[in-house]
């Protein structure tokens, strides 16, 4: 019998190599887009990535694939699979399910769609032109709920299914609730906090870096973390972002401004936590359908941790700071350890979310949660958002951004079709704040920082998170982790811990 069910599951690899190869070439595609390629390849670029997306819907949806499926789906069958094969069968069935509703013509036609989409908006944020970008965000927006009509269940939103597509089972009655617990918490610690903000100069920040010695500092930083640069590389696009071909090929980018040090710091941080999530599966997982990270929240978990968790910790820099201030010895002259930690963590209401600070950013996120609620809703339309963004903006910061440059064209994910991925960000925030909670009774994680010796934490994370690849659910991952399933109660403790010994324990 074990060998009749291997040879099904053997029916079905064939299937499983062609989806993932051509994966890896649609993932190749798009990182030559982002960094490398040419402005004006884009348009005919686009039908070769059409035809490729066309391959990869008929590599997955056939009828081949259908009754293969169906039969290793059965329970009976199931218990004759390894762990492995019925995670993969598990991912591959939810994968059809949604897909097959697509008609294929469709599928191909906004693939191309997105392959364009990227550099119109990039043009029209370097214009500070939310008018170029519109009709093709309505056409975005318009394929995407078309797609989750096709697919979405009963008692779901057109927005739940976008979420569900993220982060499975988090829909919006949920998130209803994680956001209204963040609020109540974070609006008056801000409140507290910034009172305090008159006695925290971070001026040097917005001193001259020339972006060559931040390039030096920041490949330092990436290998300091672990990023191993015989299997990944770094190159730079106008909005940071991590990609990977399998475990052995992990691809990250950064953005730099000479006026604002802490901005590709950060970011090869956070997009270095990543990219170990990344090289941390299972040699036996990558280059099959679970060979990535589980979620978009527990990726952003992983990337979160890194960059705030550890990045922003004064045990982290202690045995880096005097390397920081040696390269730039002018702009950091008088500066201190002590007043360099207060400036990275400083909590300030800005327009930009990428350069928010940990207090100030989940706002950021519940901004573009409710507009993108609304937007798929049809409460508003892609031509109000400039004006609904600058009025959240005022209601939940107090501030205006200066341009649609700094405000509604400042993120990449919409042109990408990515709706339903912003919540993702606060979740990772509060996985990283309950992994945290749990791991520094294990490990003395801030001793480890202060002897720059990071493998024990990333040995921890692989064990406990990279490995499974995406295996088990963002819950499954923490229940085993943590005894419990995704509590906010952890970052919301952190936030309030964080900020009373930074702040108001030193008045």
């Amino acid at each position: 019998m074990n060998e009749n069910m291997n040879e099904k599951f053997e029916k079905l690899q064939p299937y499983l190599d062609r989806s993932v190869a051509l994966g890896c070439a649609l993932t190749l595609f798009n990182w030559d887009g982002e960094t490398l390629a040419p402005r004006g390849a884009f348009e005919k670029t686009s039908k070769l990535i059409g035809a490729l997306s066309a391959e990869y819907y008929r590599a997955v949806i056939n009828d081949e694939v259908r009754s293969l499926l169906g039969e290793l789906s059965a329970p009976k069958e199931q218990e004759k699979l390894t762990a492995l094969q019925r995670a993969i069968v598990k991912k591959l069935l939810r994968q059809y399910e949604e897909l097959e509703k697509i008609p294929p013509e469709e599928y191909q036609a906004y693939q191309e769609l997105l392959s364009l989409s990227g550099q119109i908006w990039a043009e029209a944020k370097e214009n500070n032109d939310f008018a170029a970008f519109a009709p093709t965000l309505k056409k975005i927006v318009s394929w995407q709920k078309r797609f989750a009509e096709y697919t979405k269940k009963p008692g779901m939103s057109l927005y739940d299914v976008m979420l569900d597509q993220h982060e499975e089972g988090i829909l919006t009655a949920q998130l209803d609730e994680f956001f209204g617990k963040l609020r109540s918490a974070v609006v008056p610690l801000l409140k507290k906090v910034t009172a305090q903000n008159s006695r925290i100069d971070k001026s040097y920040n917005s001193r001259s870096y020339p972006v060559e010695k931040q390039r030096e500092f920041c490949r330092f930083l990436a290998e300091y973390i672990g990023f191993d640069f015989e299997r990944g590389i770094v190159a730079e696009s106008a909005h940071p972002f991590t990609t990977n071909l399998h475990n052995a090929d992990v691809r990250i980018t950064n953005h730099f401004y000479e006026n604002n040090l802490e901005s590709a710091i950060f970011s090869v941080i956070h997009e270095g936590g990543h990219a170990l999530y990344e090289f941390g599966v299972d040699d036996e997982l990558t280059l099959t359908p679970v060979g990535g990270g589980t979620s978009m929240g527990v990726h952003e978990s992983q990337s979160r941790f890194y960059e705030n968790v550890l990045g922003r910790s004064e045990a982290f820099w202690k045995p880096l700071f005097a390397k920081l201030k040696e390269t730039w010895p002018d702009q950091l002259a008088d500066i201190e350890l002590s007043d360099f930690i207060l400036g990275i963590n400083k909590a300030e209401p800005g327009s930009i979310r990428t350069e928010a600070d940990e207090l100030t950013y989940p706002l950021h996120i519940m901004i573009r949660y409710e507009i993108e609620k609304q937007l798929i809703s049809g409460e508003i339309e892609v031509d109000d958002l400039p004006e609904i963004w600058n009025e959240k903006y005022r209601e939940y910061l107090g501030i205006t951004p200066e341009n649609d440059k700094e405000g509604v064209l400042q993120d990449v994910h919409w042109s990408t079709g990515s709706f339903g991925y912003f919540p993702s960000y606060a979740i990772g925030n509060a996985v990283a704040a309950q992994i945290y909670a749990f791991m520094h009774r294990e490990i003395p994680v801030a001793e480890c920082l202060e002897k720059s010796d990071l493998a024990p934490i990333r040995e921890y994370l692989r064990k406990h998170i990279h490995r499974h690849g995406c295996t088990k659910n963002m819950n499954e991952l923490l229940t085993e982790m943590t005894g419990e399933q995704l509590n906010a109660d952890y970052y919301i403790d952190y936030l309030t811990q964080k900020y009373t010994g930074l702040y108001l324990s030193r008045q």
